[in-house]
């Protein structure tokens, strides 16, 4: 398998989010909080790269689309974390950073969860809002009440995109029941 340039691409975001949750571990100064906001500013910016590159070269795969979406998955979690670390918004805010890890381990509990989604540009438009929500969350500038607030509204947007995507995915696997006794039953 070839790695391809897209792939390159989000390897080189993956290594900016590692970057970011580094900052974890060190004290929330202003220097600190800036860097946090360009370095996951880039990271944000070289997600549009990356699907432009896969599909200027000919090179868009399933693979490059999962590992994409989790990177996007994990700087949203990293972000989060950051977000309650630096007392930016309660502890709830680690839902927005574990609401696709919940999701799939959902599905081990509910195999239907596992069935593929039909692309979606409201999936898309909601992570890139969250991501951008918890950049600016963790600006200097953008305190509490603000930080909560914002976190709060990307959280609920969020919360929205994956209830959507649970209800879709249970009706069609409660049709695909009525219409094929055979079909196990998830529900």
């Amino acid at each position: 398998m070839r790695v391809g340039y897209a792939n390159l691409v989000t390897s080189g975001r993956l290594l900016l989010v590692a970057y970011v949750a580094w900052l974890i571990s060190q004290p929330p100064l202003a220097t600190v909080a800036w860097t946090a906001v360009v370095v996951s500013t880039i990271a944000a910016l070289l997600d549009i790269a990356d699907g432009w590159v896969a599909r200027r070269t000919g090179t868009a795969t399933a693979f490059g689309a999962r590992f994409d979406m989790e990177v996007d998955a994990l700087l949203i979690l990293v972000l989060a974390v950051l977000a309650w670390d630096w007392g930016k918004a309660g502890a709830w805010v680690l839902l927005s950073g574990l609401l696709r890890y919940a999701f799939v381990a959902g599905g081990w509990l509910l195999p239907w969860l596992q069935n593929p989604l039909p692309p979606s540009l409201r999936r898309k438009t909601i992570c890139v809002v969250q991501i951008v929500a918890l950049i600016v969350v963790l600006g200097p500038i953008v305190t509490p009440p603000l930080s909560t607030l914002i976190a709060a509204a990307g959280l609920m947007i969020l919360g929205y995109s994956f209830l959507v995507d649970t209800i879709w995915l249970w009706r069609t696997a409660t049709r695909r029941t009525a219409r094929d006794p055979a079909y196990p039953s998830w529900s």
